[in-house]
């Protein structure tokens, strides 16, 4: 059987981040609310171990000499007990619990002057309804890569919209915010978070122009709104490569980069994955 170590919510990546300036490395920051992620760190893991957190694969990674398992909790997920189980090959098991805490996220309300983007017309719905089976595939790819996860900033810049805000266009209630708004100039360069495989890209009625890299064992990074894409499916990018420029392409206000977490299907705050900045880049209305 698998030892395995639970890491209290509020010391998740603390012994990662002792010896390292936070300013120079990323590692993902545990938050056990709706909308966050769970970590766990793993005493021993081998390639073929099948690890699951309610009963979904996981995004396995290593740092140093240690081996971690990562999970998304959706938005929509209640309080209470969620298990990790780990199996291996042999069929010996673990299961590893840890609690879940509820979370009220903020409302925000805005005003969409093209009012198609709030009220698709029936050309528009069949054109999103074939846009929806894409951002499915892209958002529940799967690769067996085990992903280097110290993400970097895609963009500097004012975030104008957290995660998870409950969102009214033109005072219609829409589904919630599902990534972090970044403003910044038309035309600003975008950089890659991390290492990864460029899987989807394309031109949608929501999110505009749009690119979806892989990083591997379900850890997926989304860019919206742009005003040019630069990469294609199937390129192999480093980390801060060029991926394409922000704009206000799709259902905007104006120029901003929408960027988004996906962790095994499920769409999580990027902020537990991106670097701490000065408070003068982090603020916003």
């Amino acid at each position: 059987m698998i030892p395995v170590l639970k890491l209290p919510a509020t010391v998740a990546c603390a012994a990662l981040l002792m010896n390292t300036p936070l300013s120079v490395i990323a590692l993902p920051q545990q938050a056990l609310v709706p909308g966050g992620i769970a970590i766990m760190e793993l005493d021993d893991f081998t390639d073929g171990t099948r690890i699951t957190f309610d009963d979904r694969k996981t995004t396995v990674f290593k740092h140093q000499q240690s081996w971690f398992a990562l999970a998304g909790i959706p938005l929509s997920a209640q309080p209470g007990e969620y298990s990790f189980k780990i199996r291996q090959q042999d069929g010996n098991t673990a299961v590893n619990t840890v609690t879940v805490n509820a979370k009220k996220y903020q409302e925000q309300r805005l005003t969409i002057r093209n009012k198609r983007k709030v009220n698709p017309n029936t050309q528009d719905l069949e054109r999103i309804a074939e846009e929806r089976i894409r951002k499915r595939v892209a958002k529940n790819h799967w690769s067996a890569t085990y992903p280097d996860v110290d993400f970097i900033w895609p963009v500097t810049g004012r975030i104008s919209s957290i995660f998870g805000l409950r969102r009214f266009f033109n005072e219609q209630e829409r589904n919630p915010h599902s990534g972090l708004d970044i403003a910044a100039p038309e035309g600003t360069d975008i950089k890659a978070t991390a290492d990864g495989t460029v899987i989807e890209t394309g031109d949608f009625f929501f999110s505009g122009n749009m690119v979806y890299i892989d990083h591997g064992r379900g850890l997926i990074s989304l860019y919206a709104h742009l005003s040019r894409i630069d990469v294609k499916p199937g390129d192999v990018l480093r980390r801060g490569d060029i991926i394409g420029a922000v704009g206000q392409t799709g259902r905007v206000t104006g120029a901003h980069l929408h960027f988004a977490v996906i962790a095994n299907g499920v769409l999580v705050d990027p902020l537990h994955f991106l670097p701490q900045q000065q408070p003068s880049a982090l603020s916003g209305p």
